[in-house]
């Protein structure tokens, strides 16, 4: 079985997310901040609520599959298939009323990421693939979407989600990428990865990402023709330190000034 024969039941679970979550956005709802004294990282009812109903549906028709979480956990995680959820990426956004959040659902086999989703409810988009060709959808109309090409870094938008990402190294190299684009915008969190690959942003730069926050989005990047990596030339799977280009030679001219941070 291959991983294109996942893709009903991704979108299905993704539509049962979206229902879940549906009732929660810009509304009155309970928030906890996860991190620690003097941080900020909040978690919701509906992040709570949507991982939970997607959990359940994957143990009820995939008994044998694992799960890796991030609300809940990690279960099964030595499995041939594993999921990969965040029921929404952005949460700060998503309590801001801004919808610049989506769900995110992965799947690897054995250890590598081999389909993607990102759905955006509120808005109603899909970006979605399987490392060899991604799309769009809304409502009924789907397209294949591609990076576009990038001549350099002068004629490059970059995006991240903070510039308080960052430690004092990890800032000074993404400064210097910062001052080599023509474009800078923040706040976009897992969308920017999805306007990427769909041809509208050139570079997405960030640090201390989670798997789950990177790992479906790899096959939506990769399947769009986009390069996804580590600071460091890694495989993105386990998050950290992560750069994404639609252009091989921006990757490669980024990386080049990132040297010395990763």
């Amino acid at each position: 079985m291959t991983a294109i024969d996942f893709a009903a039941f991704v979108n299905d679970l993704a539509d049962l997310s979206a229902r879940t979550i549906a009732p929660f956005f810009r509304s009155a709802m309970t928030m906890e901040n996860k991190a620690g004294q003097g941080a900020f990282d909040p978690v919701t009812e509906a992040d709570r609520a949507a991982e939970a109903a997607m959990r359940a549906r994957i143990r009820q028709t995939f008994p044998a599959h694992g799960i890796e979480g991030e609300e809940y956990g990690d279960e099964g995680s030595s499995s041939e298939y594993v999921w990969v959820l965040d029921p929404i990426d952005g949460t700060s956004a998503f309590i801001s009323g801004l919808p610049l959040w989506g769900t995110l659902i992965g799947l690897k086999r054995n250890g590598a990421p081999v389909y993607g989703m990102m759905c955006q409810p509120f808005i109603g988009e899909k970006f979605y693939g399987d490392c060899g060709q991604s799309r769009y959808q809304r409502g009924a109309g789907t397209r294949v979407i591609r990076t576009r090409s990038c001549a350099s870094l002068a004629e490059a938008t970059l995006s991240s989600t903070s510039p308080h990402l960052f430690s004092a190294a990890e800032a000074e190299a993404f400064g210097r990428v910062r001052g080599a684009v023509r474009l800078t915008r923040y706040g976009a969190d897992c969308y920017a990865y999805c306007l990427l690959a769909a041809g509208h942003i050139d570079l997405v730069i960030e640090a201390g990402l989670k798997p789950c926050d990177i790992a479906p989005l790899v096959p939506i990047i990769q399947g769009a023709g986009g390069v996804v990596t580590t600071w460091d030339g890694q495989p993105a799977t386990q998050g950290g330190q992560i750069i994404a280009a639609g252009d091989p030679a921006i990757h490669a001219a980024a990386m080049r000034l990132l040297a010395g941070a990763a």
